[in-house]
């Protein structure tokens, strides 16, 4: 295997992060590896599967195919757990049980993986690794994936965090400073996409539930002005051919879809866009 020297750099999405594993599937059975990686939130677990070296583990996880391996909360569920997700089932039993994960490739990789995280007392954007300690490294995945309103706040070294995406939704700019002259982006949603401010009302929602986190308050705020900012130095650097961007050529499923075939053809078609753009990506990375 030859582990090139370039960064590869993971959106987010939640469920719209099949795309990105159809993608890397594709990559890991033409053994292409990237020299450092960074992934947030959907992002962070592919990232971790891609570093591991195991093609259809994210997708496994991320389309449940019988009641064991669903993931989501019925309402009951939700209210009792204050998550509507099975947090313990994704980072604990799937890991450690349902649908492996290779620890000891993972640790033993030469690949640079940086998993983002949001702190919520300062609500700035952190770039975590873990290098030995099993339970840290899928803490550190859930705190990355944990949606705001919708999971619960994760306490790492005691210091609470949520999503990653909420600080750095494509950390092109830690990207940038690890000095690559290639960097290559996979994004989950399409060209031209922008997100839209929080409206009155869900800043209500957001003040009351984290009262305690000012801070984490103003970035959710400032979230879709950073996002756009970003998308839009993304566009100049592509069309300048600095780096080289995947993004769906469909409609993104959902962000929180459950149908197996919607999520399966939208996997289908992360793979074959990366298979349609291989030769692209290698010419870029060769040039």
């Amino acid at each position: 295997m030859e582990i090139k020297k370039a960064t590869l750099v993971l959106e987010g999405g939640a469920t719209r992060g099949v795309f990105t594993s159809g993608a890397l599937d594709y990559l890991m059975e033409k053994d292409l590896y990237l020299s450092h990686v960074i992934g947030v939130s959907a992002g962070a677990c592919n990232a971790v599967d891609y570093v591991s070296k195991q093609p259809g583990r994210t997708r496994d996880c991320m389309i449940p195919t019988d009641k064991s391996s669903n993931y989501y909360y019925g309402l009951r569920d939700f209210v009792k757990e204050k998550s509507l997700m099975n947090m313990d089932l994704i980072f604990d039993k799937f890991p450690n049980e349902l649908v492996p994960f290779d620890f000891d490739t993972y640790f033993s990789s030469d690949i640079h993986c940086e998993l983002v995280t949001t702190n919520c007392l300062t609500g700035k954007a952190e770039y975590m690794t873990e290098e030995s300690d099993r339970e840290r490294l899928m803490k550190i995945c859930r705190a990355s994936c944990s949606m705001p309103l919708l999971t619960p706040i994760v306490n790492i070294d005691d210091v609470p965090y949520l999503d990653g995406g909420l600080a750095d939704s494509v950390p092109i700019r830690r990207a940038q400073k690890m000095e690559n002259q290639k960097i290559v982006v996979i994004l989950t949603k399409n060209r031209g996409y922008r997100k839209k401010v929080v409206s009155p009302a869900m800043q209500k929602i957001y003040r009351k539930a984290y009262k305690s986190y000012p801070e984490l308050i103003r970035t959710i705020f400032r979230r879709s002005f950073e996002y756009n900012k970003t998308m839009n130095y993304l566009d100049q650097l592509e069309k300048r051919g600095e780096i080289f961007i995947l993004r769906p050529q469909v409609k993104p499923v959902s962000r929180l879809e459950r149908n197996k075939e919607t999520l399966y053809a939208f996997y289908e078609h992360g793979y074959k866009y990366m298979e349609r753009r291989y030769d692209d990506l290698l010419a870029y990375l060769e040039k």
